[in-house]
């Protein structure tokens, strides 16, 4: 099973009758059968429209029901499914759309209303068909009848999804992810979560991020379990979504495991786990680093265990993992390799020693095919023995569990001495009043680079930048206290959820203006 229709088919066929997804708000259950024939559905439509076989297929809707179907039904008939995400904005839409080449844009109906002039600028090169999350396109009278030509059958090495990164530091670069790639990132995640065909998940993610995809929606596939697919996350309803379903894991960020602590925290009526307890093995957290304070506090006050990951785009998601209870895990550490190998490169390009810093290579299936139409970035990125430069700085423990200290262009030098953004965050989380913390580097006459840091505390903390400024003296000492901290109501953030640190610096450089 080493296509998206391979694996779509095998499930159809064993298990016919079984329920692959639950959409909570319409109601609704999709079958492995009925996935199948949808897929089937989605062929005949773009074959009557005139999308052939390799072309691009764009999506912009919230989760639901036919978003996932588009989703799959897309790669299974051997076209490539391009998603996009509102929260970048019309000018990186604009970007995505254009760069991508895609042909069609399903599109639910408040994001048409939202990016109007965008679209109508768009209108020559993407035509547009209105999507209800949970009913459906609408679809247009085809450009000729619809074809009984049979579904093409995809080679492993055939492209089926073109996700775009974040654009921190430019345009976003359009990742090309094969079958072989689909599939080898979703048989990771089942490998390391030891899913089984009885799993269920619960998927709160947009399903433009590579997590979700991935993680969620492929990994069920892999192993013939289900998943839940509500429209978005809701930290009121998370909870009852997974005991209604009895979801047996979830897959979040950082960010949302902090929101349902400080939701839980100001209920005032804890609620009572027991019963969750009993069906749920654990939760999952990637995107971004999690915070050994915040991973504790959690699994103090849950009962839930919570396993760290990483994955990156450019490599299907999940590259490493902490492992299952009761197998050791390692809080701060996103786990050790699954499915794929891994090393630490230092500065003189040799293979790191244990608790050396370097950076992050990756090698598997999982690596993508390259970013889309630019193949020097491509070259720089995968060297000759297939090896995926993640821009990662990191060290390997003598377990062989993996800890990451920051990206090679988020280190911050001071004096001629690396600062790792992340132990400056570490510390701030400690604080009983921070809900979310990043440190940066910015330019500084005397030292090259100094520290600052932007919080967001939770409410109805009142703490002032002055007592957090000494909080991190007590616990950092002064070279590394931050020269200054700014409070802020919300921090940037990339389509996965993860901060963005270089961000960060425009803004504040901005505040600092006004």
């Amino acid at each position: 099973m080493h296509t998206v229709r391979a694996l779509i088919d095998s499930r159809a066929d064993a298990r016919p009758n079984t329920t692959f997804q639950f959409a909570p708000e319409a109601r609704l259950a999709l079958t492995y059968s009925e996935l199948r024939s949808i897929a089937h559905t989605i062929h005949r439509k773009l074959e009557a429209l005139n999308v052939a076989e390799g072309d691009k297929v764009a999506f912009l809707m919230d989760n639901g029901h036919w978003t996932s179907a588009l989703f799959l039904g897309v790669m299974y008939a051997r076209r490539i499914i391009v998603p996009l995400n509102a929260v970048a904005g019309p000018e990186q839409l604009g970007h995505v759309l254009s760069h991508s080449d895609s042909k069609i844009l399903f599109i639910a109906s408040h994001y048409r209303e939202q990016f109007a002039s965008l679209l109508t600028r768009s209108a020559q090169r993407t035509s547009l068909i209105e999507t209800d999350e949970d009913s459906g396109p609408h679809w247009p009278e085809p450009a000729r009848s619809d074809s009984s030509k049979p579904v093409p059958r995809a080679t492993p090495d055939d492209e089926a999804l073109l996700i775009y990164t974040s654009g921190t530091t430019g345009s976003p670069k359009g990742v090309v992810l094969t079958h072989k790639n689909v599939i080898a990132g979703g048989v990771n995640t089942a490998t390391a979560h030891e899913l089984t065909d009885q799993d269920r998940a619960l998927c709160v993610l947009p399903l433009y991020p590579i997590n979700a995809e991935m993680v969620t929606l492929i990994g069920p596939l892999i192993s013939g379990g289900s998943v839940v697919m509500p429209h978005r996350f809701s930290v009121t309803k998370f909870w009852h979504l997974i005991s209604e379903y009895r979801c047996t894991w979830f897959s979040v960020v950082p960010t949302i495991i902090s929101y349902l602590i400080e939701h839980d925290e100001r209920s005032g009526t804890p609620q009572d786990f027991q019963k969750l307890r009993s069906h749920v093995k654990f939760g999952r957290s990637a995107s971004s680093a999690l915070p050994p304070a915040t991973h504790r506090t959690f699994e103090r006050r849950f009962g839930i265990p919570i396993i760290e990951t990483m994955g990156i785009t450019e490599t299907s998601a999940q590259v490493f993992s902490n492992p299952l209870p009761p197998k050791k895990i390692k809080y701060g550490s996103p786990g050790i390799p699954f499915g794929n190998e891994a090393k630490v490169v230092n500065k003189d390009g040799h293979t790191a020693a244990e608790g050396e810093v370097g950076e992050i290579y990756i090698r598997g299936d999982n690596v993508m095919k390259g970013y889309y139409k630019d193949p020097q970035t491509t070259r720089r990125a995968i060297d000759g023995d297939g090896w995926f430069h993640t821009g990662d700085i990191g060290y390997r423990d003598g377990d062989g569990f993996y800890f990451i200290t920051g990206r090679l262009k988020e280190i911050i030098i001071k004096g001629g001495e690396n600062i790792a953004p992340r132990e400056i965050d570490d510390v701030l989380y400690k604080h009983p009043d921070v809900l979310e913390a990043a440190a940066f580097g910015v330019p500084d006459a005397r030292y090259g680079e100094d520290v600052m840091a932007c919080v967001v505390l939770k409410s109805p903390a009142t703490c002032s930048a002055a007592e957090l400024e000494a909080f991190c003296d007590a616990n950092l000492g002064s070279y590394k206290t931050p020269k200054r901290i700014f409070i802020l109501d919300e921090l940037p953030r990339g389509p996965s959820g993860k901060i963005q640190r270089l961000k960060l610096i425009d803004l504040i450089s901005r505040i600092s203006d006004s």
